[in-house]
């Protein structure tokens, strides 16, 4: 998966002038998301034992926005909570507290609408959650964190190379690998996570399943059946869809039938335009900190 990624990648920007936009787009996009998926892989364990080596596998920021140790101790901390959707634990939410959302300016609150329907998700999603990350993690730095500063160099030193190759060696100009690559990669991301979790009664009603057919399961590593995932994030991968169809009716009885049968046709069909929650969260909080930052969930 790794070397089919990187060469992929090396190939189509290499060949990038001799090939036509519409070709470029969805494979640039395939490629950088299926880059995060193998990331998500890694931090969960694999295909090592060694967390430096597996980090050093998928560390070449490829999408440019996001460090790997920044979305690697994020997600963690998101699969540490026992507070799923909450704005306050789960640093993968998308929802805003009830009384902060009151205080929100008709622009904001229109802009956090909008990104509750998959069309705002996909298009406006990437840009948010890229500026939302961005203004958090600038805050870190000019507070005097200094090993926010340190990984940032770190990270802008990785993000050269990849210029390097693209824009000095490739020719592809900054704006066109953003808009070809970076923006559709993070939309195909976030189509997967659209749908994930909803406010729940429980843990379990928290978290879906998307039956997804096999080229979607393929981009997400199965990460589709999501239920399954957090049941057991240290199983890779492959091991998904054997766990979930020997176990199927239990999952579904755990989670209150939170399933998406028809896959991402059906995510497409019944929130394309229409707004799948209230940005809102519904939950009371007796928290008096701030929320967490969401990293768009990956």
């Amino acid at each position: 998966m790794l070397a089919t990624t990187y060469a992929g990648w090396l190939l189509l920007t290499w060949h990038y002038s001799d090939l036509p936009w519409w070709l470029v787009v969805p494979a640039g996009g395939w490629l950088l998301a299926w880059h995060g998926s193998l990331q998500h892989e890694a931090l969960h364990g694999h295909p090592t034992r060694h967390e430096a080596l597996n980090g050093w596998l998928v560390t070449l920021p490829l999408a440019l926005w996001l460090p790997y140790p920044v979305y690697r101790d994020s997600h963690r901390l998101h699969h540490r909570t026992d507070a799923l959707t909450d704005p306050f634990s789960d640093p993968e939410s998308y929802y805003v507290d009830a009384t902060r959302w009151q205080s929100l300016g008709q622009i904001r609150r229109a802009v956090l609408t909008l990104n509750n329907t998959l069309a705002g998700r996909l298009a406006v999603g990437p840009w948010l959650a890229v500026a939302t990350l961005w203004w958090a993690e600038a805050r870190r730095v000019a507070g005097g964190d200094l090993g926010r500063a340190g990984l940032w160099t770190r990270h802008l030193m990785l993000c050269t190379l990849i210029l390097v190759w693209t824009t000095v060696i490739c020719g592809i100009p900054v704006w066109a690998y953003v808009l070809g690559f970076v923006w559709p990669g993070l939309s195909l991301t976030l189509l997967r996570s659209f749908a994930e979790h909803r406010p729940g009664a429980d843990q379990d009603r928290r978290t879906a399943i998307v039956e997804a057919g096999p080229l979607l399961s393929l981009l997400y590593l199965n990460n589709n059946l999501h239920l399954v995932h957090h049941d057991s994030p240290e199983l890779p991968w492959y091991a998904l869809r054997r766990v979930y169809r020997a176990r199927r009716e239990e999952l579904l009885r755990r989670n209150g039938t939170y399933v998406f049968s028809g896959g991402y046709a059906e995510i497409v069909r019944r929130y394309l335009f229409r707004l799948r929650d209230h940005p809102a969260h519904p939950g009371r909080h007796d928290h008096a900190g701030p929320q967490m930052v969401a990293t768009a969930p990956l």
